[in-house]
């Protein structure tokens, strides 16, 4: 196992959702020039290309302070360099959570700064991301390691500022402040983060593929900004929590774990690692190997136990050692620190948990798209064979036969365009069912809730009061997407029992149209109301003025919500707008047919010659029918293809099927 398989695999991971967005950009094309593509589908295709561009592998990084973050980054990612790139020094290190990654939009090397007083402002870390005029920006001087060392640096610095400015920030209380304990009064200065996050574009290989690191600070800090338990870890691919091998599970390790890390298991506790670093400092030479690594597996079967996570999740290493193998390339150190055994975790679990995710999303957002399409081609030459059968037979018949084929074609159309009225019918109602689900999921009606709630909590001066104010917000949002859960089965039933009809009285294909579910959401949604009830029993949330806690609650949770409803208001008006467009595209392609079948036999009926050109004109188009058909299987056999080195997957297998 060489310690760059990480890489190798990224960098294929790379050339995978290229040859994707390719294949996809080819399908486009296909549909816009057989004029098969609708406003809603072009948009969809757009959005699905830009997605996979934007897509990032988020590692995340957790511990309380001094348990070696910063150096197991540098370890992991950047020792190449021959030198640490990010500041770990002993003591506090990184003050705000740091993002790493390559700004391909901007194309340079930079750190952007948001400074800490923007937290007085009711506006999540998301918000302000949109909006580079809030932050210091500091362009990186490749040529200049010294420069940049310098400039990283920024994310360790502090500032004095007078105690009430520090409460004002929600970064003081009385009941967490040593100094009033000893002195029996409160300072006259405390010290804070000078930055309240902080973002690092940086062209290092990794992070050019998609690799986006997550660098976060201690116990404290983590309380105070909820957004990173509420957003950036749950969405993070790979978090990984750190503990010292010399100290095991500490209380603040617990506290830390219990009230920010472990709500990561929701997803089914995939890409949640325990690192035991510091491994060297249980190293002894007067004791043997046997007995060293008795007891770093005894830390490890201790920390496992105490976290409540299979051992197997639990990685012992020296992420100093493995710094310093790197840049010496020493083999031996770098095997005794452990390193690449996590590294062989990341290549071969979690980068491929993250290609099935999208490899998932991509066949439902274009694979059933492709499906739908090649369906109609399939029906399209069945009823194109067929038409040439029955001519073929119509060869050295008399014109009563012909006569009789017309009179049988013009009954058979009646019935068709009856149907059709009904299809209109049936059209009005899905918009009115529409209608009442887009009303419900609006976001004027989630924002009355959240009015009653501010004034709910603002009015209320306990805690009891507050957790109402919480629960309340959270019922009556979970009480609107049930209505919206019950409202779309009602439409799912209208478009199925729709689309089931014209298959069964006039042959068209068996198309299942797109589904609609609020299940994600909701799920989203309960995880929301944990986190609240996290936040709510957090000590720090206990021990901060209660103001700044509304006021966090809101801008974190709350808006989060917000979010949330706009998404699935968003993807249930996508839905409602393309969901009928295939069977809409089959009903006007078979009264197309039906008609062009009517026009035919009136005119062999006057001459015979039209009955051979008729004939030849849709053995063409059967030609062309195969071709096309053969387009759209390669492109469904490259998105369908097993991903790179994990062999064919059981999703592949069922589609293949």
């Amino acid at each position: 196992m060489k310690h760059d398989d990480f890489g190798q695999r990224m960098r294929a991971y790379e050339i995978w959702k290229q040859e994707l967005i390719q294949t996809i950009q080819d399908f486009q094309s296909w549909l816009t020039s057989h004029d098969m593509i609708s406003p809603e589908n072009d948009l969809r295709v757009y959005e699905t290309v830009d997605a996979l561009r934007k897509d990032r592998l988020t590692v995340a990084f957790v511990a309380e302070f001094s348990r070696g973050k910063t150096e197991l980054i540098n370890a992991l990612f950047f020792a190449e360099y021959g030198r640490r790139l990010l500041p770990s020094e002993a003591g506090r290190t990184t003050m705000c959570p740091t993002e790493l990654f390559y700004d391909h939009q901007d194309g340079s090397a930079y750190i952007r700064l948001l400074p800490i007083e923007s937290r007085s402002h009711e506006r999540s870390i998301g918000d302000f991301k949109l909006e580079p005029i809030h932050w210091t920006h500091i362009p990186l001087d490749l040529q200049n390691p010294d420069q940049i060392a310098g400039a990283l640096h920024e994310v360790v610095k502090t500032k004095l500022v007078p105690l009430e400015k520090a409460a004002e920030l929600g970064l003081y209380h009385p009941d967490h402040d040593n100094y009033q304990k000893r002195h029996g009064k409160p300072p006259e200065q405390v010290e804070i983060p000078i930055w309240r996050h902080a973002m690092i574009s940086f062209p290092h290989p990794l992070l050019k593929e998609g690799l986006v690191v997550l660098d976060t600070p201690g116990l404290n800090a983590l309380g105070n900004e909820p957004e990173l338990t509420i957003s950036m870890l749950p969405a993070a691919q790979a978090v990984l929590f750190l503990l010292g091998a010399d100290t095991g599970v500490t209380r603040s390790d617990l506290d830390m774990w219990q009230h920010h890390v472990s709500g990561v298991r929701s997803r089914g506790g995939k890409g949640l690692v325990v690192v035991l670093n510091k491994i060297d400092t249980l190293w002894d030479d007067l004791k043997d190997v046997a007995t060293i690594d008795a007891t770093i597996e005894s830390q490890r079967r201790a920390s496992a136990e105490q976290l409540h996570v299979p051992i197997g999740q639990v990685f012992p290493l020296s992420a100093q050692k493995a710094l310093l193998a790197k840049v010496r390339n020493d083999q031996e150190l770098l095997e005794r620190s452990r390193l690449p055994v996590l590294e062989q975790f990341l290549a071969t679990e979690i980068l491929p948990q993250k290609q099935n995710i999208v490899r998932d999303s991509i066949l439902q957002e274009i694979g059933g798209l492709l499906d739908e399409n090649r369906s109609i081609l399939e029906a399209k030459r069945k009823g194109a064979d067929k038409q040439c059968t029955e001519l073929r037979s119509l060869r050295g018949k008399n014109a009563d036969v012909i006569m009789h084929l017309m009179s049988k074609s013009r009954e058979e159309q009646a019935a068709y365009l009856k149907n059709v009225e009904s299809f209109q019918s049936s059209r009005r109602l899905l918009q009115n069912q529409a209608k009442v689900m887009l009303e419900t999921l609006s976001l004027e009606r989630l924002d009355q809730l959240i009015a009653r709630t501010r004034k709910d909590m603002t009015g209320s001066w306990t805690t009891n009061g507050m957790k109402r104010g919480m629960k309340t917000f959270f019922d009556g949002a979970r009480e609107v997407m049930d209505q919206v859960s019950a409202q779309a089965e009602q439409t799912r039933m209208l478009i199925r029992a729709t689309y089931r009809k014209f298959h069964e009285e006039h042959g068209l294909p068996a198309l299942t149209p797109k589904v609609f579910s609020v299940g994600s959401y909701s799920a989203e949604l309960d995880r929301l109301y944990e986190e609240a009830e996290t936040f709510r029993k957090s000590p720090v949330t206990t021990m901060t003025e209660q103001t700044f806690v509304i006021k966090k609650f809101f801008v974190s949770l709350v808006s989060h919500a917000r979010n949330l409803f706009f998404k699935a208001n968003q993807e249930a008006d996508a839905w409602l707008k393309e969901v009928m467009n295939p069977l809409v595209k089959q009903i006007k392609d078979h009264k197309v047919a039906m008609e062009k079948r009517l026009e035919t036999l009136r005119r062999i009926s006057e001459s015979r010659d039209t009955l051979e050109a008729r004939i030849k004109e849709l053995e063409k188009q059967l030609q062309d029918v195969d071709v096309q058909l053969k387009t759209l299987g390669a492109m469904r056999e490259t998105l369908h293809r097993p991903l790179p080195g994990t062999g064919d997957t059981p999703q592949a297998s069922a589609a293949q099927g």
